[in-house]
């Protein structure tokens, strides 16, 4: 069965999935977490990631697929299947850093005097933006049409964002986040705040529901100029499966327990309450 690897090392393996299968390759010595790695990089629209799974072997001997072994390593050419284990329990919202990126929109200077409550998002959305770089998730953000309305706010640092890009569609979901997207392709949770909630900020959160990502809004951190528009916004969206959450629900959820090496960290973040304003009666 064993076959000569190419001079890279690297073993030839037929991945299935479903009812799909892609030849592919893997390291020559590589087991369960590299082989899971690249059945998400190929087939990661369609694995819920929140559910459990296991890979099987096929197996000459037996002409089928069979169970991994514990320990097991690639060492010649075969053929491997994911295969979901049966579940009753929907997905809750769960949050992980490894699968989530955080989405930063048009937090721009020329709104700062026409959005209700502004100071207090980009008080929010800097410990977001704190959280995400603690935690190593991934920061995108956009600003609408930077020439006219100016550059996001110094206020919110942006050193650690993977990508900042201007736009002028209404959608943070444009090519160069489409691609970003492809090259993360363990992110199954969008963390979105910003501006407008109900242009923006709604029309990034269908988007993304769309292509099969769970969008986390942060109700603390998105605000409208109008604040009918905002409620109306925060309703249709949560009809839509979109999780309407605060920002410090979602850093605590991401570290999940207090004994997490960087909890410490978030709890600094998060020590001093959240701005109480005209937001919180108008969710």
């Amino acid at each position: 069965m064993a076959e000569s690897h190419s001079n890279n090392n690297n073993v030839p393996v037929l991945l299935s999935f479903s009812s799909f299968s892609r030849p592919s390759s893997v390291p020559a010595g590589c087991g369960h977490e590299v082989l899971i790695q690249k059945f998400l990089s190929i087939y990661g629209r369609q694995i819920d990631v929140y559910r459990r799974f296991i890979i099987q072997l096929y197996s000459d001997d037996w002409e089928q697929y069979i169970d991994l072994p514990k320990g097991f390593v690639i060492s010649e050419k075969c053929k491997l299947r994911l295969v979901p284990l049966q579940s009753d329990v929907a997905a809750l919202g769960n949050l992980c850093p490894a699968t989530t990126a955080f989405f930063c929109c048009d937090m721009q200077e020329r709104f700062r005097p026409v959005i209700k409550y502004f100071g207090d998002i980009i008080s929010v959305g800097q410990r977001l933006l704190q959280g995400a770089r603690t935690l190593g998730i991934p920061v995108v953000v956009t600003e609408q049409y930077p020439k006219g309305l100016g550059s996001t706010v110094q206020e919110l640092d942006l050193s650690a964002a993977r990508l900042v890009v201007p736009k002028t569609k209404f959608s943070m979901v444009v090519p160069e986040v489409e691609a970003l997207l492809a090259e993360l392709p363990a992110v199954r949770s969008v963390v979105l705040f910003g501006v407008e909630t109900h242009v923006c900020i709604q029309q990034t959160a269908l988007d993304l529901i769309g292509r099969g990502y769970e969008v986390h809004l942060v109700a603390d951190s998105a605000s409208s100029r109008s604040m009918m528009d905002r409620m109306f916004a925060f309703e249709r969206l949560a009809r839509a499966g979109v999780i309407v959450t605060t920002s410090e629900a979602v850093l605590l959820q991401l570290v999940a327990d207090k004994e997490h090496p960087k909890f410490k960290e978030v709890q600094n973040i998060i020590k001093a309450s959240g701005p109480e304003s005209g937001l919180l009666s108008k969710v």
